[in-house]
């Protein structure tokens, strides 16, 4: 199928091959027939990834501040690689489109095939033939309805979602200050609901198409001599109930001209992206205004559980979520309460996209809406796409599946570039992302089904994807004979760790669990001078908060931060001291929101060993990330955030420094791919791996249990 993207860097944008979607649980697979340009937002970062990189920072200095934090943290290699990611990668473009549904995935009842239907989101409704969406960002549509005005779907949820924050009644006034698409749409829900509706933007030719299509009452440019005391008038003298901004711009005078036409104890919703350092008197402060964001669609907008779990929210309790403001707006549109056939200026073949883009861009003629057009009689196929031409075997042929940043940073890049290892098929969630990758790391193909990459000719699988697949991709790759790298932790349960257990006893393949730091310049040193043997470990890690609504944190999908991270530092007290842990308890700060992300952990090993793993996420961004002791028969250990190495003990302390911290993923991957050529092993037995995924199960069990005892 095919698919229009951007690279960030270039500005280069082209419509290319890349494979069909995954059909995941709780998603449905559309074939467009009509996408929708938002001239606004997809404007700014078209024109964005056109600037030079120096156009770029100025825009986003946030950023830049991030590469900057990387460079200091990780050094030049690691944050060239993240930035020419970013740079290099293929964007996908659109996040409003509409079409027919032509597969459900597991658990989907409300969507059948053939459906018509309306997508929403960044990532999901792209300007492409077909996309996935999962269901509560997908309506159903009736049979009658028109593909090209649903194709609104995004842009009428925000613009709903901004009317809903102004709350007004039956007969109230309402100032619309923009009149770009949202403010449009906006204009035209409020007259539908019986409001006075007054548009206003700095464009004649903005307010004349509101005018002269109904979607205001009155239309005023913002330089119209007298504006206030005008729209005081055709507000009986009271100005405004609302004002809604739907404008975008640096400039303050939407949000202190809002407050001026506003009437005592009104609101201002923003709904377009402008600053909002108002000037508190004589409005805001004088006339009590209540200033409200709208946010995007509206409830459920960036929640994990509803937007990718499905789960909905009472209606009782919550009246209007994003899906349901969707479903609204296409009821006004299949009702004609309103008619945005007005709105679309352009219409172009998805062949021409770029085209549309070039005109959103230079401004070459007028318009407001752009609709892309595609051939939905055309055939759609599942089969890989070629990306760089075939290889005879190697003794190790490897395919990827899942290679987000992680992968594409610290994996990809120290595969060994020689006639032994040969690069096989990529497959990932986002077909743009597996295009790139295959390209960029000279993989055969990218792939939209499993299969491609788990058959005869791969003999390695990397497992890079979200925790919650790590374990049944695991079991696939074992039970189809392949080795396996797989990112931490290897499973989320103990079940899925037994079965494991199980097949790779079968099978007698490889397992590698992505462990790295075990593998870093610092650990082997530290190895060789205390050796095996009883000794005392403390690692710390200021490991810094995140986010409950992140998916790592979501037990489902990341299992958390002590199986989804802690399993790093447990690996690595197992390795310094040589044996397998047998006894951990461990307890957690009190957390109204559950997290279990700031523990101590104590563990006990075979051979008499104790370590304290001392995870916390409440501490200070600027102290150094991981700290490590390690004390042995009079010698003792320290590792500060694997940059700095002492070693005391008998005679003069050693030191060693590094410029850039090294973490040992580079040296992971070489010393994995050595053992699979040597004779098919893997470096850490997998009788360790399963030893330390168990311990984290465990901890949580010990933490549930206000900190007892348990044996692993």
């Amino acid at each position: 199928m095919q698919q229009l993207t951007q690279k960030l860097g270039s500005g280069e944008m082209i419509i290319q091959d890349v494979p069909y979607p995954q059909v995941g649980k709780g998603m449905v697979i559309v074939k467009n027939h009509y996408s929708l340009i938002s001239a606004g937002t997809e404007g700014s970062t078209v024109q964005a990834a056109r600037k030079s990189l120096i156009g770029k920072a100025k825009e986003r200095p946030q950023q830049v501040k991030q590469v900057l934090d990387v460079l200091k943290k990780q050094g030049p290699v690691q944050t060239y690689r993240a930035v020419t990611k970013k740079l290099d990668a293929y964007s996908p473009l659109g996040y409003s489109s509409a079409g027919e549904v032509v597969e459900v995935g597991e658990g989907v009842t409300e969507f059948k095939v053939g459906d018509k239907v309306a997508c929403a989101g960044a990532g999901y409704a792209n300007h492409a033939e077909i996309v996935s969406v999962p269901v509560n960002l997908c309506v159903k549509l009736q049979e009658k309805s028109d593909l090209k005005n649903a194709a609104y779907n995004t842009l009428g949820a925000i613009s709903m979602q901004g009317v809903r924050q102004a709350d007004l009644r039956l007969g109230e006034s309402c100032v619309v200050i923009g009149l770009g698409l949202l403010g449009q749409l906006a204009c035209l829900i409020l007259k539908a609901s019986g409001v006075n509706v007054i548009g206003v933007d700095i464009s004649d030719a903005a307010v004349d198409l509101a005018v002269k299509n109904g979607a205001v009452d009155h239309g005023f440019s913002r330089n119209t001599g007298g504006i206030e005391d005008k729209i005081s008038n055709v507000t009986n003298g009271i100005g405004a109930d609302a004002v809604i901004i739907a404008a975008a711009t640096s400039s303050l005078d939407p949000v202190n001209f809002a407050g001026a036409v506003a009437r005592k104890k009104g609101k201002v919703v923003v709904l377009g992206a402008v600053p909002t350092g108002f000037d508190r008197d004589p409005y805001y402060y004088r006339k009590e205004l209540e200033l409200k964001m709208a946010c995007s669609y509206g409830p459920g907008r960036y929640d994990l559980d509803y937007e990718e779990k499905g789960m909905d929210y009472p209606v009782a309790y919550v009246r209007w979520t994003e899906k349901r403001n969707m479903e609204a707006f296409q009821y006004l549109l299949n009702t004609e309460r309103i008619n945005i056939d007005y709105l679309t200026t352009h219409e172009f073949d998805f062949d021409d996209a770029p085209k549309a883009f070039d005109l959103v861009v230079n401004k070459t003629e007028p318009f407001i809406g752009l609709a892309l057009k595609y051939n939905s009689e055309k055939e759609q196929l599942k089969d890989p796409v070629s990306t760089n031409s075939s290889k005879p075997a190697g003794n190790i042929n490897i395919s990827f599946i899942g290679a987000g940043s992680y992968a594409q940073g610290n994996l990809l890049p120290n595969l060994p570039d020689t006639k032994e290892v040969q690069r096989i098929g990529v497959l990932t969630n986002n077909g743009t992302t597996s295009k790139r990758v295959a390209e960029k790391f000279n993989f055969e193909f990218c792939a939209s089904r499993e299969e491609d990459v788990l058959d005869i000719k791969t003999n390695t699988l990397f497992v890079a994807t979200r925790h919650d697949s790590h374990g049944s991709y695991v079991l696939k790759g074992l039970k189809s004979d392949k080795n396996i790298f797989v990112e931490k932790p290897l499973c989320l349960n103990q079940e899925e760790l037994e079965e494991i257990a199980q097949e790779q006893a079968r099978s007698g393949k490889a397992i590698m669990m992505g462990v790295n730091r075990r593998f870093a310049p610092f650990s082997k040193t530290v190895k060789k001078k205390i050796g095996n043997g009883p000794m005392s470990m403390i690692y710390r890690i200021n490991a810094g908060a995140i986010p409950k609504d992140t998916w790592i944190q979501d037990m489902e999908i990341g299992g958390g931060r002590i199986i989804g991270e802690a399993c790093h530092f447990i690996d690595y007290l197992t390795f310094i001291n040589g044996s397998k842990p047998v006894k951990l308890s461990a307890n957690a700060l009190p957390d109204p929101q559950g997290l279990n992300d700031t523990a101590n952990i104590l563990l006990q090993f075979e051979n008499g060993s104790t370590g304290v793993v001392a995870y916390y996420a409440n501490g200070a961004k600027e102290l150094p990330k991981e700290y490590i002791e390690i004390y042995s028969s009079g010698t003792t250990a320290v590792i500060n955030d694997f940059k700095e190495l002492k070693i005391y003990g008998k005679g003069k302390p050693s030191k060693k420094k590094l410029l850039n911290q090294n973490k040992g993923q580079k040296e992971m991957v070489e010393s994995f791919m050595e053992h699979l050529i040597k004779d098919g092993s893997s470096p850490i037995p997998f009788e360790e791996l399963y030893a330390v995924t168990k311990a984290s199960f465990k901890v949580l069990e010990s933490i549930k249990n206000a900190g007892a005892q348990v044996e692993i």
